[in-house]
């Protein structure tokens, strides 16, 4: 086995960028209303985005304010941030072979009212060559820990939100994108599949769910939480694929129609 080395990261997130665009990350350049990642760590700055996300809400579905709990949309918010903070990394992993190590210093963001949060790079290192068991490994010690833990915490004490439901949204972040990338670049789901089961064995992410491989024949993997982001809460909301709640049965209809797909 080759030892790992340090690569670009530019062509690895290019390649990731190509899978849709809660993978990709742009180039940063000035002028651009970019605004630093650390803003995002400050109280009264996330309040304020978690607060468009409600509005934004409330206008899209015609509800009433008071059935769109601030804790909850703090929550659904939290996870897809985590996912554009995640995704982009492993899919370049993955799809570009190389794993960007970014820190807070070197990323930036810009407010949008919906939609992935979009997020640019200045100049990072990246690893290559590591193998499914290192490469999440890396994963938790890098983007993981530098980007989405300090982020975790913040709205666990800002919007009194459970750990558990924290890390199992991360946890449901980093699934979706596993599967997404076995579902678009086939040659690859027995790496994606690789890298989330052990991922979900290492902290802080252990115990926050089981990956499940339905067909023994197909590497696709699927995983179910064990615990809920609560976006059942919201009128309308119901539940997710992966959520606790789910029937088993309208799960395993999910997975089928995943696979047969």
């Amino acid at each position: 086995m080759p030892p790992h080395r340090t690569a670009a990261a530019g062509p690895a997130l290019a390649a990731a960028a190509a899978v849709g665009p809660y993978f990709a990350w742009e180039a940063w350049s000035a002028g651009l209303g970019w605004r630093p990642f650390t803003d995002l760590l400050k109280p009264s700055v996330l309040v304020s985005r978690v607060a468009v996300a409600r509005s934004t809400l409330v206008s899209a579905f015609g509800l009433a304010e008071d059935d769109v709990p601030v804790r909850v949309v703090a929550s659904v918010y939290f996870m897809g941030v985590a996912s554009r903070l995640l995704s982009p990394p492993l899919g370049a992993a993955i799809a570009g072979g190389a794993l960007p190590l970014p820190t807070r210093a070197n990323l930036w963001w810009r407010p949008v009212p919906s939609g992935p949060m979009p997020i640019a790079y200045g100049v990072l290192r990246a690893e290559s060559s590591l193998p499914p068991s290192e490469l999440a490994e890396a994963l938790v010690a890098g983007p993981l820990t530098e980007t989405v833990t300090p982020l975790l915490e913040l709205f666990r004490s800002e919007f009194r939100l459970s750990p558990k439901v924290l890390w199992g949204n991360v946890a449901s972040a980093l699934a979706g994108a596993a599967g997404v990338l076995s579902d678009t670049m086939p040659r690859h789901d027995a790496l994606a599949g690789a890298v989330l089961d052990h991922v979900l064995t290492l902290p802080p992410l252990a115990g926050t769910g089981t990956v499940v491989r339905p067909s023994p024949s197909l590497p696709r993997r699927f995983l179910v939480r064990a615990n809920c982001c609560l976006y059942y809460r919201i009128p309308g909301g119901g539940t997710c694929g992966d959520c606790v709640l789910t029937p088993p049965l309208e799960r395993e209809q999910h997975w089928r129609s995943v696979l047969d797909s």
